[in-house]
């Protein structure tokens, strides 16, 4: 596998809007005062031309020149690393744009985003086995000093191997009015495990599952050949629920599973679900019924995901998972 290099004093970020640009609030708000925050820490940066646009079909731009915007953050020799400001709906339209055979033989870099960035990160990793991060994209880092998320996706960048999940998360609420409102951290986590008796190790791959099954028979599908390259190595899914119904998660799983994607598998972690919680849900296990007959490890309502905060996960690494006092404990190689 790739990796891009560690974060330090003096790194340069290159900003890009794969999908959504920062036009309205929170997010430009919050945007903002991410740069300014990172500015004071020590890092400088690069803004892509379609950061603050919204000319596509619910995009900053069409997919081409969002597809150039993030050839030209990997060409770039001055930047570092490449953080993507949201999330969105339409980021899979610039992967036929994307030149992954001149990525393969430029510097690895970084790239950092969740959500829909999904279509972005998961086919860098599996194509062209760039290290890639699941994790908080750059309109979530305005706390001074960084907490939670943030704070742990910057570690994760300076080279920090162990991290763990956090006791307590935020339940659905409606968005304050005030963009920079501290998190308000009042449900207490539960893991739910099934067939864990073990910590269990595998390169992670994953990401929202929304996104996933979209990529499946595409000619940007490359799993199987991903897993017949690390065939030594097992795979652990991380995947999460945005906006899926229980019916329609049941059936992506059952898509992922007979294309083959779950074949080399040494365990699923589910983060929590954005669209219901496990007390709402009469149909919690139902949902899950395409994994769960693989009589695998499963740890579900982990800490990642679209309900905060959220662990960062480096797809493309090599982790172990362990379960300590209800907590989800991930080591790096």
């Amino acid at each position: 596998m790739r990796k891009g290099r560690l974060l330090k004093d003096g790194s340069v970020l290159y900003t890009i809007a794969p999908s959504f640009g920062v036009t309205f609030d929170p997010y430009l708000t919050r945007y903002k005062k991410s740069v300014e925050n990172m500015k004071n820490l020590g890092y400088f940066f690069i803004e892509g031309k379609n950061v603050f646009l919204n000319d596509g079909f619910f995009s900053s731009n069409d997919p081409k020149k969002r597809a150039e915007e993030l050839m030209e953050a990997f060409t770039q020799q001055k930047s570092d690393f490449i953080f993507t400001v949201g999330g969105g709906e339409m980021a899979i339209e610039i992967l036929p744009f994307i030149d992954f055979e001149k990525i393969k033989k430029c510097t690895p870099k970084w790239v950092i985003g969740f959500s829909d960035i999904t279509n972005v990160i998961f086919p860098l990793t599996t194509i062209t086995d760039l290290m890639t991060i699941y994790g908080p994209c750059m309109t979530s880092y305005f706390n001074s000093p960084l907490i939670l998320s943030s704070k742990n996706t910057i570690s994760m960048l300076k080279g920090e191997k162990h991290f763990e999940g956090y006791p307590f998360y935020c339940d659905k609420q409606e968005e304050e009015c005030d963009p920079l409102a501290p998190l308000l951290l009042n449900q207490k986590k539960e893991l739910i495990v099934e067939n864990f008796t073990s910590p269990f190790k595998g390169i992670l791959l994953g990401g929202c599952l929304d996104c996933l099954h979209s990529l499946v028979g595409t000619r940007f599908d490359k799993v199987k050949d991903f897993t017949e390259r690390h065939r030594d190595e097992k795979i652990i899914f991380f995947l999460e629920n945005c906006e899926l119904s229980n019916l329609e998660q049941r059936r992506a799983l059952f898509q992922l599973r007979e294309a083959s994607w779950f074949d080399n598998c040494s365990g699923f972690l589910i983060g929590r679900d954005n669209r219901y919680t496990y007390e709402e849900n009469p149909y919690f296990f139902e949902t899950y019924q395409a994994i769960r007959e693989l009589n695998l490890p499963i740890i579900y309502n982990c800490d990642f995901g679209h309900i905060p905060p959220s662990l960062p996960m480096m797809m493309g690494a090599t982790c172990t998972v362990s379960i300590k006092d209800n907590n989800l404990i991930m080591d790096y190689q």
